[in-house]
């Protein structure tokens, strides 16, 4: 009998052409196996998040991100009332207030659980003011941004009437709206508690007529924080002088404010202020299984230390405190910005509640 002396080659051949072809089919992606991960985040958070996308999808080539945003109230009755056009799979509001809220308002509605796991934080800021330097030396002639003195100016209605430059003209607060944002809600919210010496009324008569005075001194307030600082930087002094915002969004776009204004604005801590933590949850309804692991690995994937560095270069203050701030590259906190401060030394008030939140809504919309 004659024998084949390739065989064993062949064979050998054989096994290493099925471990590679094992070795690709468990890294490359499978044609019909890959996951579609829809997040809808606050809009504080679209341009950290956007460019970790790319480095997701990379790290996990089996997993495509869609990315929506919103403001946070938007995310909540939005997605209670289906007026998306798509199925979010997981939602990053500006709080954990509006993962509680949502909660409640789906819970009313039927006895099945909303999301697949306890919500994780994500990453966490603060609400500040910020002011164009020769307006604010005037607000806040010591230095510190006063609810007070932001009442008098919006009361009187010009700036010479405080002691401005009649050229200034009228005076002109910035605060997103609080029926569709979270800043706009913690704005409301800070300014009714210091109105009522420290504690919360929103039954008091004075807090009514305050939501009037600034309902009718914003002027179609924005939908959300960054549209709001976008339009602050590119109107102006004269048409934008005071606004409150995030420190996250206010650090990042500071240089841009430099770029477009005679002067770059300068940031105020608020005394108490209002930190809010952006946290994500994974939603059940329309999200099987496959697709919350996919989910899972994402939000993973922001709590680590290297995506956290990325939120912080944002100026968003990381989930985890051992992370030195000055220590990232391109921190806004080595760029000297005028008023920010690596510790402020404020007092810090959770994000209101969901009944809070409401009741400030229902005010706001009640006063002419």
């Amino acid at each position: 009998m004659k024998t084949n002396n390739n065989q064993p080659k062949n064979r050998a051949f054989t096994s290493i052409a099925i471990a590679l072809g094992a070795i690709g089919l468990a890294y490359a992606p499978i044609p019909g196996f890959q996951q579609t991960v829809v997040i809808v985040s606050g809009t504080e958070l679209a341009e950290p998040i956007q460019q970790l996308k790319a480095k997701f999808e990379q790290e996990n080539p089996n997993i495509k991100l869609e990315l929506k945003f919103q403001g946070s109230q938007d995310i909540v009755n939005n997605y209670i009332d289906k007026k998306n056009d798509f199925q979010p799979t997981i939602i990053i509001p500006a709080s954990a207030e509006f993962i509680d809220e949502l909660n409640q308002r789906l819970s009313a509605q039927n006895n099945n659980q909303t999301f697949y796991d306890s919500p994780q934080p994500i990453a966490k800021t603060l609400l500040v003011g910020i002011a164009w330097p020769e307006r604010g030396k005037v607000l806040f002639p010591n230095n510190r941004f006063s609810w007070q003195r932001l009442e008098q100016a919006m009361t009187a209605g010009n700036w010479q009437k405080i002691g401005g430059k009649n050229e200034w003209g009228s005076f002109d607060f910035l605060t997103t709206d609080p029926t569709r944002s979270n800043s706009g809600q913690a704005t409301l919210n800070l300014w009714a508690i210091a109105k009522t010496g420290g504690n919360l009324n929103l039954n008091n008569p004075d807090v009514t007529t305050l939501f009037s005075t600034i309902k009718r001194s914003v002027y179609q307030p924005p939908r959300s924080t960054d549209i709001l600082l976008q339009e602050f930087i590119t109107r102006g002094a004269n048409d934008a002088d005071v606004a409150t915002v995030y420190e996250s969004i206010a650090l990042s776009r500071w240089q841009q404010s430099q770029k477009n204004q005679t002067q770059p604005y300068q940031i105020y801590y608020l005394d108490p202020t209002i930190e809010t933590i952006a946290t994500a949850a994974i939603l059940r309804q329309n999200v099987d299984n496959s697709q919350a692991n996919a989910a899972r690995k994402f939000i993973n994937f922001l709590t680590q230390p290297e995506q956290q560095k990325t939120f912080i270069q944002f100026g968003f203050r990381p989930i985890n405190n051992s992370i030195n701030l000055q220590s990232v590259p391109n921190s806004p906190w080595n760029q000297n910005i005028p008023g920010v401060e690596l510790n402020p030394t404020v007092k810090t008030l959770p994000a209101p509640n969901p009944q809070t939140s409401g009741e400030i809504q229902r005010l706001w919309q009640r006063v002419q």
